[in-house]
Formats: C-alpha cells, structure tokens, sequence
C-alpha cells in the first residue's frame, strides 16, 4: 500500500521532489517520509489517502477519540489532521460529534461509529509494527511529547506510568523509556521519590526559553546558509505568501514554524547547537500550534512579514541580513506570547490525556 505524502500547491510533496509522475519515489521511500512528517502529517496524509480512495465506507465517523485510539496517540494531532481534512472538503461535519465520511450520493450518509481498523482504515508499515513491542517507544514518543508540551502551559501535571503504559497498550517499561526521553528533552522531571512531574510553563521560563533562541538561532542560520537549497526558500517562502492569517489552521501554522526554526536551521553542522535549541524549540512552536484559535489576526500578519523578510534575505544571498532578521523577530515575539499565555481559559479535560493528572 502506498501512502500519499502532503503535496504543495507546485506538485512538489515535501522533500522537494515531483509527485506529477516525474520520478516519483518508491514506496519505501514514501514510508521513510512519513516517518519524517510530525505526527498530525502522518495521520492527515494516512486519511487522505484513504479517503481518496474511496477506501472507507460512506458515513463513517472520524472523531478525535476514534482516530487517536486508531493511530495510538493524543486527541491533538488527530484533532488538528481532521480539521485539515475538512478544511480541504474530504470529510463533513454532522449533528454529532466528529465528522463524516461524505457519501458518493447527494444525500447525507446515515452516520456510523465503528473502530477505523475494522472498517478498513490500513496503517502504513512504520505504524504498524511498533504494535510489536520493539518499536512501540518510538512510535508513541512524539505524541506524548507533543501533549505534554502543550498542556504544561496550564499548570504542573504528575506523569502517571501506569496510566501512560495503559493508554497505549504497552508494558510499563516502555512508559518509563517514554518519560526518561521526556526528562533529557527538558519537559519532564522525576522527583525524590521516583514521580514525574511537568510543569508549569511560567513566563519566566517563557521569556527564558526564547533568550537563548535569539541568542543561538541567527548563528545556526548563518551556519545552515551555505548549504541551504534556493529551491526549497523559495518554496517555504511561497507557503507564507499563501497563508492566510484569519483562516490558518492549528497544522498550516505548525508547518510554517517548522519550516524556518527547524527545517532551515537543519542544515548547520554544529549538532551540540541543534540539540540546544531544539529543547527551548519544542513548547514555543507547540504553544503556537496548539492554540492558534488564541491568537490575534494582527500578530499573525506580522508572524508571517517578518518569516517573508528572513526568507527574502536568505534568497538575495544576504545571510547577516537573514540572521539579524530572525534575532528581531524572536525578541520581539516574546510578548505576544507571554500576552497569549495569559488569556488561555483552563485545560478541557477532553484535551487532557488520562497519563496527565492535574498535580500543585
């Protein structure tokens, strides 16, 4: 089976290549893509494929719980692939919960709540076999990872082990291996008797987090630029240009911050400043993802400009152009996001996974 991986508007997918029947990619190296997609892609480019296809039967329910349970992760990234999905008209909404596979006849489908893998929802090889117990910590990682970044801004949260082990179905050492991968990332900590904690994201550990990215950031970038395709800028930069501040979604947003602080600043040699930023990365870029729905059209238009004048920098051959761009665009970001963090309304309970325990 072969999965489609998101194509940009060019018929280029994301690793720059044609996808118009130009020496496509093979299937394993289609599989080896996916695995590089975070993880709302993977589930949006498996549904899309499917739904494409016409692989899933009309009136099947895609709810946030059902893909989640399907793909063994949290309601976030199901939640931001489904409404990418409706976005681009594959799925509809309904009276209930979720949204519906559309029917091939101009009538509504009666609506239809089974589990995904028995109505034929196929995983592609890299999902699949982490059931086997090898690869589960690998395969469930980034989502834990990604819930967690994305709720510490509401508190501090007990990591339970067992109701982690028990979400997803896999022995309590993996779990442990789990939350050690969280604690060397920064996100999680375990106290003196052996419980894990995170949280809370306070603005001091905000405004903490983004001094050392402007600090290290514009040096990664002048490193990256000598190996930086004018292709591919050229490409992230036409991404900007599409977006559309008062309709960009959870996904589209996440994608864009990708492609200038990690994809971009990817390219520098030095791995031990990499590694350095990416842990003071990682809850900046989920805040902005995640609750999109908070921010302001006007920040976001000013996101967008100043992302635009780096790339433009970059594409004129202007790398200390480039780099000082992106010093003021991380200072000045500093208070829209502390200003963000101070209007978010309590944590639903629906968007808390059950691993995460309200903790003081």
């Amino acid at each position: 089976m072969q999965y489609a991986i998101i194509a940009d508007r060019d018929g280029r997918d994301r690793k720059g290549r044609r996808n118009d029947g130009v020496s496509m990619p093979s299937q394993d190296q289609r599989a080896e893509d996916l695995k590089d997609e975070p993880l709302y892609g993977v589930i949006h480019s498996v549904l899309r494929d499917h739904l494409e296809r016409g692989a899933l039967m009309d009136g099947l329910v895609l709810g946030e719980a059902s893909v989640a349970r399907a793909f063994q992760t949290s309601r976030i990234p199901a939640s931001i692939a489904l409404k990418l999905l409706h976005k681009e008209g594959l799925i509809s909404d309904f009276d209930g919960r979720g949204y519906l596979v559309k029917g091939r006849r101009r009538s509504s489908p009666e609506p239809r709540r089974l589990d995904l893998l028995q109505a034929g929802l196929e995983l592609p090889a890299h999902l699949a076999e982490p059931r086997q117990v090898r690869n589960r910590r690998n395969h469930i990682y980034h989502g834990v990872e990604h819930s967690v970044a994305a709720c510490v801004v509401y508190g501090r949260f007990l990591l339970n082990e067992s109701a982690l082990a028990e979400h997803f179905n896999v022995s309590r050492t993996i779990a442990h291996e789990v939350l050690t991968q969280l604690e060397r990332t920064g996100i999680a900590v375990q106290d003196r008797n052996q419980r894990w904690y995170a949280g809370p994201l306070t603005p001091a550990d905000v405004a903490h987090h983004f001094e050392i990215r402007w600090l290290l950031e514009p040096e990664a970038l002048r490193q990256s630029f000598p190996h930086l395709s004018k292709g591919e800028l050229a490409r992230r930069r036409d991404r900007v240009r599409r977006a559309r501040a008062s309709q960009i979604e959870p996904g589209e947003l996440e994608r864009i911050e990708r492609d200038l602080h990690h994809d971009t600043l990817g390219h520098c040699p030095n791995t031990a400043l990499l590694e350095a930023i990416a842990r003071s990365q990682l809850v900046i870029v989920v805040i902005h993802s995640t609750f999109v729905s908070h921010q302001r059209t006007p920040e976001l238009l000013k996101m967008l400009a100043e992302h635009r004048q780096i790339y433009d920098a970059l594409l004129d051959g202007n790398s200390e152009s480039a780099a000082a761009a992106l010093e003021a665009h991380l200072r000045r970001s500093l208070r829209p996001n502390l200003e963000l963090l101070a209007r978010l309304e309590p944590l639903p309970d629906a968007h808390r996974p059950p691993y995460l325990v309200p903790a003081r």
